[in-house]
């Protein structure tokens, strides 16, 4: 009998190689399951998408594939895959027309040691608008997220911690183009997550007494300041980009957070168009961490990034 030291979650566990076995043999089966979950969300998807075609008469199927590129993985204020960077796959498509749409998202790191954090969102939401023309004019999106984590829990941790790490979340984003005008528009968005299981490491089992079960606020101002580029003579957009979010408690992994002011976010980006339908996106962005709790040091990050993306 072999004994191993496990580190996990800053704490350290003891095991042997017999209990090593059976913690893999519940890693296959925690897996198998999560194929099949997968499985069924891309189904549901797949009718959804098939039976709003049959019902609409109007309209087209429209929509954009494409790829996020990011120097560090920051998400709502949390450092994911400890502040490295991360890619992001993604196709988004517009139900033809009727204002519903679905959106698949893989979050993967681009540095070893992080697979177990690679996060699949699949998202369903529905767009529309309200007081259309008028000042008070209110732009809203509506989305049910499913964040799945196909490779959690990673292999020897300990059993009473190999538990569905997936997360639920609601959300609503509120945006009036025509409050302020000259290109500023105020957006807010309203979220509720929520653990998949009651019973995971991010809900009653964390080890840390937190909970991804909560609300967060995020208030946000952008401004669209239109410019000639110097290099190339053509005019473009830059895309000016504020945020500031209140955490109600909410710890995506469990973690323990303050009700508080945690962190703000400024950034530019601007749009390319590198041939007819593909946009390439670079940006820049910095964010101020207020609340320890969010990211242990509180340290400040600056990171950079870009989109390319194919518009049908």
């Amino acid at each position: 009998m072999t004994i191993k030291l496990l580190k996990f979650a800053g704490e350290e566990f003891i095991i042997d190689d017999v209990y090593v076995a059976e913690s893999n043999r519940k890693l296959v089966d925690f897996r198998s399951k999560e194929m099949k979950k997968n499985a069924i969300l891309l189904c549901t998807l797949f009718m959804l998408c098939l039976g709003t075609g049959l019902q609409a008469q109007e309209g087209e199927l429209h929509g954009a594939i494409g790829t996020v590129y990011n120097t560090k993985y920051v998400w709502r204020g949390f450092a994911i895959f400890e502040g490295r960077g991360g890619v992001h796959p993604f196709i988004n498509l517009d139900l033809y027309g009727t204002g519903f749409g679905v959106n698949v998202t893989a979050n993967m790191p681009l540095s070893g040691g992080y697979v177990n954090g690679e996060r699949w969102d699949y998202n369903l939401y529905y767009r529309n608008t309200l007081f259309a023309g008028e000042t008070y004019q209110t732009d809203y999106i509506s989305s049910y997220i499913y964040y799945n984590y196909p490779d959690h829990p990673s292999k020897g941790i300990p059993v009473a911690m190999q538990t569905n790490a997936s997360l639920m979340e609601l959300n609503t984003l509120f945006s009036w183009p025509n409050l302020i005008g000259g290109g500023w528009t105020p957006r807010y968005v309203l979220v509720k997550l929520w653990p998949a299981e009651s019973g995971s490491y991010s809900g009653s089992k964390s080890p840390v007494g937190g909970t991804a079960s909560g609300f967060a606020h995020i208030f946000m101002l952008d401004y669209a300041m239109p410019m000639m580029c110097p290099l190339t003579n053509e005019k473009r957009t830059l895309n000016w980009h504020s945020e500031l979010i209140y955490n109600d408690g909410v710890g995506p992994a469990g973690q323990n957070v303050d009700n508080d002011w945690t962190n703000a976010v400024f950034g530019v980006s601007t749009d390319m168009e590198l041939m007819e339908n593909t946009l390439f996106t670079p940006g820049i962005y910095y964010q101020i961490t207020m609340d320890q709790s969010v990211n242990g040091n509180k340290d400040d990050y600056l990171w950079g990034g870009f989109t390319i993306k194919h518009l049908f």
